[in-house]
């Protein structure tokens, strides 16, 4: 990051679980990858809270079931934070405050 650029966060860790960044114009292979993980990752948010939803509309749910759902939520909820603030971190800056703050 000897340019200047900030690095975006990509959609995955080290092996040792730190962050791992790219500098580049945004048209490499490693950026459309990043770019297609974090589709993956939405759209599997997408797909669980579809999940969460009916489950939760379930007379009968055991304890077990609900655990395994709220550890697979808190996976998909960090995998779509990551991408808030990668793609947060990419924005320009606004110029001013926004409206009604």
């Amino acid at each position: 990051m000897t340019d200047g650029r900030a690095g975006r966060l990509l959609p995955w860790t080290s092996l040792d679980g730190k962050p791992c960044y790219l500098v580049g114009d945004g048209t490499g292979y490693v950026s459309r990858l990043a770019d297609e993980i974090e589709d993956v990752h939405l759209g599997m948010a997408d797909d669980l809270l579809a999940h969460a939803a009916e489950l939760l509309a379930e007379r009968r749910v055991t304890s077990a079931e609900v655990r395994y759902l709220a550890l697979r939520l808190t996976e998909c909820l960090r995998d779509v934070k990551r991408v808030a603030e990668s793609r947060g971190a990419r924005l320009s800056p606004c110029e001013g405050p926004l409206p009604g703050r």
